[in-house]
């Protein structure tokens, strides 16, 4: 049985972990990257070339970008994907998967610009770890057939599918809401250790204690232990957040709705870039915080 080919655009954190399980997993996989060096590696593991000409050959193309601009460059904006992108070059039954985080209203004009059977509308939930072991969240919502088309490759990346509805735009709008909650959640575990730090705590100690009280979260027992080792190497960085949250703040706007804590929360991410850590790991909004009480966390120098 020949193996589906899958074409993977974006190797960075989250989607080199997704290309390698695919890998795994079976399928034939061509990795792409604006980095010719991960290409290169990928290339070597996987046994297949970063050619653009396997995008007309792949059944599945994942796009694991950064962004909407990204996203929309990837699909129709020319360059190394010829001049009307990735879309030009599809078989008729091939499914792009996008996984980036994005509004509704952008993943409802992708699926009507490529097809809606084409088309899943699928960001993806579980940081890089997750990704590398097949463990992401999916969150989709596409046609049947976009779902049928797609769904081999996804359940090898993913231990949680979401159907959340057979029209793309569903699924990008539960992502902005995980996204409004994982960057409060972030933001409020920089601000209860360094708070506990002000009154004598150490934040190993927080970590332990609240991890079975009421006040415990996934992102405070995820990022908390960043924050007690004074390790901010970026699983996933404060920009990210800078985006996600700026993208929640521009949704609710448009919708009228008032979100002051998720406000609140971006103002802590833009004050951590604003500072030159728009790279460390999102954990590093500590940095702010610490900064403006006159605590050093741990691995701090200053």
């Amino acid at each position: 049985m020949t193996k589906k080919r899958v074409a993977l655009i974006g190797l960075g954190s989250m989607g080199g972990g997704m290309a390698r399980v695919l890998v795994k997993a079976g399928f034939a996989v061509n990795g792409f990257d604006v980095d010719p060096a991960r290409e290169a590696e990928f290339a070597k593991e996987s046994g297949e070339p970063a050619d653009p000409a396997a995008i007309g050959e792949a059944d599945i193309v994942v796009v694991v970008v950064v962004n909407a601009a990204q996203t929309e460059d990837v699909l129709f904006g020319g360059g190394r994907f010829g001049e009307t992108g990735i879309v030009g070059a599809l078989k008729a039954d091939a499914v792009v998967v996008s996984c980036a985080t994005v509004s509704p209203d952008f993943a409802r004009a992708m699926a009507e610009r490529v097809g809606a059977d084409r088309y899943l509308d699928a960001p993806i939930s579980g940081g890089s770890v997750r990704a590398a072991s097949g463990e992401l969240s999916v969150l989709a919502s596409g046609t049947p057939e976009a779902f049928r088309r797609a769904d081999p490759a996804i359940e090898a990346m993913s231990a949680n599918l979401f159907r959340l509805g057979d029209a793309a735009g569903i699924g990008s709008a539960m992502k902005v809401v995980n996204q409004l909650l994982a960057g409060v959640h972030i933001a409020a575990a920089a601000e209860a250790i360094t708070f506990g730090m002000s009154q004598g705590l150490e934040p190993g100690q927080i970590v332990s204690v609240i991890n079975d009280c009421a006040g415990n979260s996934w992102m405070l027992q995820n990022r908390g232990p960043h924050i007690r080792d004074g390790d901010y190497t970026p699983h996933s960085a404060v920009d990210i957040f800078v985006k996600d949250l700026g993208l929640v703040e521009d949704i609710a706007r448009d919708a009228r709705f008032a979100a002051p804590i998720a406000g609140a929360a971006l103002q802590q991410f833009l004050a951590a870039s604003g500072s030159g850590l728009g790279r460390e790991d999102d954990a590093a909004v500590a940095k702010v915080y610490a900064r403006n009480a006159g605590l050093t966390l741990p691995g701090d120098d200053a």
